[in-house]
């Protein structure tokens, strides 16, 4: 399953989005997400010690909200060198203004680097 141009373009205009891992995690963990060649991926900047980053890939799934919509998501740990590097540069040019990008871009978070691809449920 691939992702609508609108959600695509929704996606890469926001700033934040909460992810929820689980049915517990009610209010979501705020986070950044970038698009690189028409896919969807986030980071832990907590690294691999993150949380929501430990439960997602336990998982294997999650829900993004961004507004008041819900997009499931199933969740693909990210390895190869050269999707690392595209989201690396996706989020120094979409995060550009904020003192906190080096943090996504760092060694430690580079290992965290999750695709996020649209699932049908959440379940």
């Amino acid at each position: 399953m691939s992702w609508d141009r609108a959600a695509l373009a929704s996606l890469h205009a926001a700033r934040e989005v909460r992810i929820h891992v689980g049915e517990r995690r009610v209010r979501g963990v705020v986070i950044w997400v970038v698009v690189a060649d028409d896919a969807v991926f986030v980071r832990s900047v907590r690294g691999p010690a993150g949380k929501w980053f430990v439960a997602a890939t336990q998982v294997g799934r999650a829900s993004l909200e961004i507004g008041d919509r819900q997009m499931p998501v199933s969740v693909v740990p990210i390895g190869d060198d050269a999707t690392i590097a595209s989201v690396s540069r996706a989020f120094l040019s979409k995060y550009a203004s904020s003192p906190y990008v080096s943090a996504m871009v760092a060694p430690a978070t580079l290992a965290t680097t999750l695709r996020l691809d649209p699932a049908a449920t959440n379940t």
